[in-house]
Order: structure tokens, then sequence, then C-alpha cells
């Protein structure tokens, strides 16, 4: 079973970058509002300490997701894949819809790091899939939420 968790160089910075800003930072301040609410008194009926206990199961919770996420992460440079044009995890991808001649740029990361107004895209999203082992000049279907696309492939790049 294969359980690694494929990020671009990029995206597993920005997940060290939130864990480091969850443990020296959030961590300090959860600690800090629970002793202040413990110093008003009665904790059966603080609302300050049942709030501040939520953040800290959260922040707790999120550290334990980054650092299982971390350690299982295959990190891919794209600029060190060969590919030989073909699109691949960490790719960045420029297409044209064929129905209107708009053209735009996807690169394929994580799940974790996918935020379409940066134009990335999960690898599981329904066009990532569509792209997946393509090469330029290949026309690709994709199945989205207003019916099926047709795209086909400009250039690939390993940036």
């Amino acid at each position: 079973m294969n359980t690694s968790v494929p990020l671009t160089k990029y995206g597993a910075e920005l997940l060290k970058d939130e864990l480091h800003q969850l443990k020296t930072k959030e961590r300090r301040i959860v600690i800090d509002a629970i002793a202040e609410a413990r110093s008003h008194g009665d904790l059966s009926e603080n609302a300050e300490y049942d709030a501040a206990k939520e953040r800290q199961a959260f922040v707790e919770g999120r550290i334990a997701e980054l650092e299982g996420k971390l350690g299982a992460a295959q990190i891919i440079d794209p600029t060190t894949l060969d590919a030989e044009g073909r699109v691949v995890f960490a790719a960045t991808v420029d297409l044209e819809d064929l129905d209107n001649g708009t053209k735009v740029t996807y690169q394929i990361v994580g799940l974790d790091e996918a935020d379409l107004k940066l134009n990335k895209v999960s690898v599981t999203s329904p066009i990532a899939r569509a792209l997946i082992g393509k090469y330029a000049g290949d026309v690709v279907e994709v199945q989205a939420p207003s019916g099926p696309r047709e795209y086909e492939i400009l250039e690939v790049k390993y940036i």
C-alpha cells in the first residue's frame, strides 16, 4: 500500500511554515488563553475556557496532521523532472479551451496545495486526471460540472 503524499517542493515549504507557526506561536497563544480563562474561576460555566480548549484541540490536531503529511511526503521538485514532455505531477501545462479559445495555465499539485486562484489544480481533480500522461498537441476531454469540455495541450513545462 502506497501511503506517500505527493507534494511539490513549494507545497512542502508551505506546510513546514504552517507547522512552525502552529508550534511556536499558536500553541503559546492557546496556553495563555487557557491560563487566563482558568484565572476567572469556575470552569464548568466558563465559555472562555471551553473556547480555548476547543482551539487547543484544533491546533494539536492540525499539528499532528501536518507532521503526518510531511513524514509521508514524497517531495517533487518540478525543475528536476525529465518526463520527456509528458504531463506528470508538478508539471505546468498551457491549455486552450477548444470551445471558446481561452488559454489557461495550470500546475498539477498535491491536494493540500491546490488553489485555483493561483492556477494550481489538485492531482485528483478532473482536469488533472484527464491531463496526466498526455503530451503537447493532445486534445483531452474533461468532465466539468458544466458538462464536457475539450482542451488542447499547448505546452508542458517543468518549472
